[in-house]
């Protein structure tokens, strides 16, 4: 799980350009948007997009976005349930 934690972080960092952050920054159970890393809706697009060709993993119902891609935490536990 550690090694998943640690993966998604260097992709949110790849895939979104946040070039003025390090991936060992960001805490496992910080906020990815809002007062977080401060992510916006688009972002949360590609997020989908890249949990999809990474881990082959869909977020099915738009309803459970919020939950699952609250932080590294919450996708990590998605990803290990849903992971194909």
């Amino acid at each position: 799980m550690d090694q998943l934690k640690t993966d998604l972080k260097r992709l949110l960092v790849e895939h979104l350009n946040l070039q003025h952050i390090n991936p060992a920054d960001i805490a496992d159970d910080q906020p990815i948007f809002g007062e977080g890393l401060g992510l916006d809706s688009i972002d949360a697009l590609e997020i989908i997009v890249m949990l999809q060709q990474h881990y082959g993993v869909r977020l099915t119902k738009a309803e459970n976005g919020p939950q699952v891609l609250h932080s590294v935490n919450t996708m990590a536990d998605y990803i290990t349930a849903n992971r194909k």
